[in-house]
């Protein structure tokens, strides 16, 4: 009963921002760690951000730590993505990801929820 639904992609230039969405329906996700990935065509689905249920563990790829944010609104059963200083290299389709525990986590195969996907293309 548990869906997930991103918004908030779409085409920017380099060095432009966004901000991704995840609303979480169903089933109360307030105490899992979440977390979002992204997938190139032709690619591996690859970690980008995760956080424990309560924001006390944060966990970043390298290729984005310090340009993206992850945040959550429990009252809106929420979950964001603030991207910065956007790269090329930054385009692919973003999902975000629910566990089914509160700790954080960076492996696909250790999330159990996904949301659709929403394209995130950033032009040079």
């Amino acid at each position: 009963q548990v869906q997930l639904v991103e918004s908030g992609g779409g085409l920017v230039q380099a060095g432009g921002s966004l901000r991704l969405s995840c609303v979480a329906s169903g089933r109360t996700l307030t105490t899992y760690g979440m977390g979002w990935f992204r997938q190139a065509p032709g690619a591996e689905r690859e970690f980008v951000a995760g956080m424990s249920w309560n924001g006390g563990s944060l966990r970043y790829a390298v290729s984005v730590k310090g340009r993206f944010t992850i945040s959550r609104d429990h009252a809106k059963k929420t979950v964001y993505l603030q991207m910065n200083s956007l790269k090329p290299e930054d385009t692919a389709v973003y999902y975000c990801a629910s566990r089914t525990s509160w700790a954080v986590a960076s492996s696909t195969a250790e999330y159990y929820y996904w949301g659709q996907g929403t394209q995130v293309t950033v032009s040079s």
